[in-house]
């Protein structure tokens, strides 16, 4: 996939706890498949599949997770799902906040996602809307309406500096 991980990848990928829920990376991304498919949010390419978080009860119950598509210094996040009613825009920050630490660490140049009515999400941590055609050609032809791009959490770079290949 072409990641190449630096020193700092360790610890951004230790698990984490806010509020009484445990946020962790989950050593087979499959584990999250049911709550995607319970949430009729498309899964990604199985094989492309770079990293996926989830978030956790006490009790080792999964309860929200997003998983991550990789292509080159691309990512494109599908999710976060969650499955809770206490707080949950806050859960799918918090797997979003774990998510963006993992693949900076990676050395990820940009991040896509399709927004799933969690705009707030996305512009909190500086998402911005961006065209189609700014997707590389292997993350491309994904399910859904609506694009959103990371890159660094600023919204001052160009269209041509695309990773389009």
């Amino acid at each position: 996939m072409g990641l190449a991980p630096t020193p700092s990848l360790t610890s951004a990928t230790l698990p984490r706890v806010w509020q009484g829920l445990g946020y962790r990376l989950l050593p087979e991304a499959t584990a999250a498949r049911a709550l995607f498919d319970f949430a009729a949010v498309p899964w990604p390419t199985p094989d492309m599949i770079a990293f996926a978080w989830g978030a956790f009860t006490g009790a080792d119950r999964l309860l929200g997770a997003l998983a991550a598509e990789a292509d080159e210094r691309s990512v494109m996040f599908h999710g976060p799902v969650v499955v809770t009613e206490d707080d949950p825009l806050e859960v799918a920050a918090q797997l979003v906040a774990a998510a963006l630490d993992h693949t900076v660490a990676l050395g990820i140049a940009t991040v896509f996602t399709r927004p799933l009515g969690l705009d707030r999400v996305w512009v909190r941590f500086g998402f911005i809307p961006v065209p189609e055609s700014t997707l590389p050609r292997r993350l491309a032809g994904r399910p859904g309406a609506g694009l959103y791009a990371w890159r660094g959490g600023t919204a001052l770079w160009t269209l041509r500096e695309s990773p389009r290949s």
